[in-house]
C-alpha cells in the first residue's frame, strides 16, 4: 500500500468533511459504535496513534521515515491508510479506509466514500473532548501516582501540576502533550498559577520529562525560552 505523503493535510478532503470520532459522535446507540470501530481495532488505532506521534517527535529523517513505515503496515492489514489533517485549533490524524485514497493524485476521492464514519480522528493537539475528562483525569492522576512512587514527592507535586494543566485545558493525558503545549505549561502556566517551591522549580523540566518516561513515551525533545 502506498502512504502518499501521509503527513500532508492538503490531499483533496472535501473541507469540513470529518469522520467517526475516536470517541464517537455521542449521537450513535452502543450497537452502531461496536459495529462501526470493528473495522479497526482500538489497539490499531492507538498504536497507529503512538507512531504519528513518534514521527512528529522524531529529529533524524530516517526515524521519522521508519515510523511512518510501520504505521503504514499496521494499517495495511485492515485495508486503512492515515493523514494529519492541519487544523486552527490543532493537528488531527485521521485514519480511513485506503479505497478512499487515489494512489495516482496523492488525494482523497469524495466519490468513493460511501459512509464517512468509517474514518477514525485522533486529535494530536489541541483540546481532546471534555466528555472524556473524568477518564483523562483518572489516567493522569494514576501516572502521577506512578511518578511519586518512583522519584518522589517533588516530583510527583510538579507532574501533579502538569496533570492539572493537560487535563483542564486541553482534556487530554499528560503523556500526549506536543511540545508547545510544554512550553505554554512551563512558560505560561507554571510560573502563574503553581505555587511550587523552590526544589520543585530546580527540577521541573526533569519532573516532566519523567512523565513521559514513566508512562513509557519518549520524551519530546523541548526547550524553555
Amino acid at each position: 500500500m502506498s502512504d502518499l505523503n501521509p503527513e500532508d493535510a492538503s490531499d483533496g478532503t472535501v473541507d469540513g468533511d470529518s469522520g467517526e470520532s475516536r470517541t464517537g459522535t455521542g449521537t450513535e446507540t452502543e450497537t452502531e459504535s461496536e459495529t462501526e470501530t470493528e473495522e479497526l481495532p482500538e489497539e490499531t488505532i492507538e498504536e497507529a496513534e503512538r507512531l504519528t506521534r513518534l514521527a512528529r517527535q522524531a529529529v533524524v529523517d530516517r526515524e521519522e521515515a521508519s515510523y511512518r513505515d510501520r504505521r503504514a503496515a499496521i494499517l495495511e492489514d485492515h485495508d486503512f491508510t492515515a493523514r494529519v489533517r492541519e487544523e486552527a485549533a490543532g493537528d488531527v490524524l485521521v485514519l480511513h479506509p485506503e479505497e478512499w485514497h487515489d494512489d495516482d493524485e496523492g488525494v482523497i476521492r469524495t466519490d468513493r466514500i460511501e459512509d464517512v464514519s468509517r474514518a477514525i480522528e485522533v486529535r494530536l493537539e489541541g483540546a481532546g473532548d471534555p466528555d472524556d475528562w473524568e477518564a483523562v483525569d483518572a489516567d493522569n492522576r494514576t501516572l502521577v501516582d506512578a511518578v511519586r512512587a518512583e522519584h518522589g514527592d517533588v516530583h510527583g507535586d510538579n507532574a501533579d501540576a502538569f496533570a492539572d494543566f493537560m487535563g483542564n485545558h486541553y482534556a487530554r493525558r499528560m503523556d500526549s502533550a506536543s511540545v508547545s503545549e510544554i512550553q505554554e505549561f512551563l512558560e505560561e502556566y507554571y510560573v502563574r498559577n503553581v505555587w511550587s517551591s523552590e526544589e520543585q522549580r530546580a527540577v521541573i523540566e526533569e519532573s516532566i520529562g519523567l512523565v513521559f518516561e514513566t508512562a513509557g513515551e519518549p520524551v519530546p525533545e523541548f526547550v524553555v525560552q
